[in-house]
């Protein structure tokens, strides 16, 4: 990396995350807290850490996020995809080493935006998709 700090934006349904990673030792704070305080649950740090874990780069970056809109697992996976991205932008453009991490990030779907949204709700039917019951007679 030869610039100070990279930035990207992640999303998720309706959370989005701006991600700042700067060369370090690992620290990710979320919101101005650190992200086991801001992540309750572990399934969400994971979320998070996943570009790091499959780049080996938990101890190498330190990252700044900011996220709001939606939930908890909505913020996790934006703040994910996110770190991804931002990771990508650290490395020259059209460098070797910048397509062989690209490579392993879409490998495992880290640099691809999930498109599910919540389906709206149709008239005549309790939600989206659930229908009233139905009585024969």
């Amino acid at each position: 990396m030869d610039v100070r700090y990279v930035e990207a934006n992640g999303r998720r349904k309706t959370a989005s995350a701006r991600v700042r990673i700067v060369p370090g030792t690992g620290e990710i704070i979320v919101n101005n807290k650190p992200m086991e305080d801001f992540f309750g649950r572990e399934a969400s740090r994971k979320r998070v850490l996943a570009p790091l874990r499959a780049t080996d780069r938990l101890h190498a970056v330190d990252v700044s996020v900011r996220v709001k809109g939606g939930g908890e697992s909505g913020q996790a996976a934006a703040a994910g995809h996110g770190i991804a991205r931002a990771l990508v932008k650290s490395e020259d453009d059209g460098s070797e080493a910048q397509q062989a991490l690209q490579a392993t990030l879409k490998s495992f779907g880290l640099l691809t935006r999930d498109p599910r949204k919540k389906e709206r709700k149709k008239p005549g039917l309790k939600r989206a998709r659930k229908a009233p019951q139905y009585t024969k007679r």
